[in-house]
């Protein structure tokens, strides 16, 4: 059965930890041989795992194949267990065959049956249980509303019923259709308004009987923003986003992505901020004890911590944490400081050298650095990322005046950034700020990622930019 990028990347990670399942069910089989050989049999002769590792070499990999060959990997979330049961069986008799045909033909040294059988039944029962777990994991999601893609459906009713039809339940099970848009009736600037309302991840374009240039400007909504457009139509030429060809269950799609492409990468991308970010957590302890201390004698009877919320991915909503640097009501007198002081930042962003609000100690956390470390609750959590365009308040994303300022909201908001490591107190132009973002977006790598995070360590130790 033919499966889109996305689904096959699932399948390649659950392959991987279904080779380590097999493993370490041979391994445990290794262990506990010797116990019950001298239990049953009266003798403890041991025969390690390292006497028959050619048995290894065979089933960690190519068991996971077999689960595929037995379809043991389609219909994770309307599988039932008797199928799962059925299809991994299958594999296992597959695989203990071919064990047993090459011993006889090519003589190699016999492994024992006690660590075979034992292996083979713990394999069996991991891999039911790793079946289980995700397909209640699955099922969960689809009852967490805030868990489920945003993705609006542009073509006629009818057009959108047959589609949605097609590409069967599975797919449907992860969306939240916040729009059935047609674009034949409707402009689309009210496209741009949903978009932007609905912090929608995803466009798919149906409309097989739409005028090409209706779809090309719902196809330009999404580029100016950052949002994916998955077209059931003819090649449509961009300037920023890349064309890809998936699939969404049997139906084939150009993709048109003009954010990172979903890949190895990222995913070592989501590990190393997770991992990273818990590690940072725990060298940085006794900073974050001296800011909760320095905040309660130099600023009490306030909170440590403040929490505002911030433009997450696709603009949706989030709670950013930080320590306070600033007085109790710094929020109530921004527009008081805006007409009396100004703004140093041109557009809709507000920057201040010298901003009054903060109080003494604060200011020496800021230039530290030291109060963006609760960001890193965030990273953990998932909401941001250690590397990524900035995150802004609701309030200023809400005066952006160009819609292509919004494709910076296509990624995780990080804790550094291009302009952060690069002297954000030199920079005054939103407009340049902007542009930086969306290059690192346009060029993204992992390894990009891990020089400004090099590039992140003498700026903090050295106080450059930050005030």
């Amino acid at each position: 059965m033919p499966v889109g990028r996305k689904e096959a990347f699932s399948i390649q990670i659950l392959q991987l930890l279904d080779a380590a399942l097999v493993w370490l069910a041979f391994w445990t089989a290794s262990q506990i041989r010797g116990p019950i050989r001298e239990v049953v049999v009266g003798d403890d002769m041991r025969m390690t795992l390292s006497q028959m590792s050619w048995v290894l070499y065979i089933v960690v990999p190519f068991t996971p194949l077999a689960l595929e060959f037995f379809r043991f990997y389609d219909r994770p979330r309307t599988k039932t267990g008797f199928q799962a049961f059925t299809q991994a069986t299958k594999a296992m008799v597959l695989m203990g065959l071919i064990i047993g045909m090459i011993s006889i033909f090519a003589q190699l040294g016999g492994p024992s049956r006690l660590i075979l059988g034992i292996g083979a039944l713990l394999t069996l029962l991991a891999l039911l249980v790793r079946d289980r777990v995700l397909h209640a994991h699955l099922k969960g999601q689809e009852l967490k509303v805030d868990a489920l893609e945003r993705v609006v459906i542009a073509g006629s009713d009818e057009e959108i019923d047959v589609f949605l039809k097609e590409v069967g339940e599975e797919a449907r099970a992860l969306w939240k259709i916040v729009s059935r848009f047609d674009l034949a009736e409707r402009p689309v600037e009210d496209l741009y308004d949903i978009l932007k309302q609905k912090s929608v991840e995803r466009v798919i374009f149906v409309a097989k009987d739409t005028g090409f240039g209706k779809v090309a400007e719902g196809v330009e909504a999404c580029e100016l923003q950052g949002v994916e457009a998955w077209i059931v139509a003819s090649f449509i030429r961009t300037q920023i986003a890349r064309p890809t060809f998936d699939l969404v269950g049997r139906k084939p799609m150009l993709v048109l992505r003009s954010t990172p492409e979903l890949s190895w990468e990222l995913f070592l991308k989501d590990a190393m901020d997770r991992v990273g970010a818990a590690l940072a957590i725990l060298v940085t302890s006794p900073l974050w004890l001296i800011a909760y201390v320095g905040i309660r004698l130099t600023s009490p009877g306030a909170p440590v911590f403040f929490r505002q919320k911030r433009a997450g991915r696709y603009g949706k909503p989030f709670h950013m944490w930080k320590f306070r640097t600033m007085v109790p009501n710094a929020e109530e007198l921004l527009e008081k400081i805006k007409q009396e002081h100004g703004n140093q930042m041109e557009g809709p962003v507000f920057k201040l050298t010298r901003d009054p609000r903060i109080f003494p100690f604060g200011h020496w956390l800021r230039k530290l650095s030291i109060d963006e470390l609760p960001q890193l609750l965030n990273v953990v959590s998932g909401r941001m990322s250690l590397v990524g365009p900035r995150p802004l308040p609701l309030y200023e994303v809400e005066a952006f005046e160009k819609s292509e300022h919004r494709r910076r909201l296509s990624v995780k908001p990080g804790i550094t950034c291009e302009w952060q490591v690069g002297g954000r107190n030199r920079i005054t132009s939103f407009e340049q700020w902007v542009a930086m973002d969306l290059a690192y977006i346009d060029n993204w790598s992992l390894w990009l990622d891990i020089k400004i995070l090099f590039r992140t360590i003498p700026a903090v130790f050295l106080g450059r930019g930050a005030s």
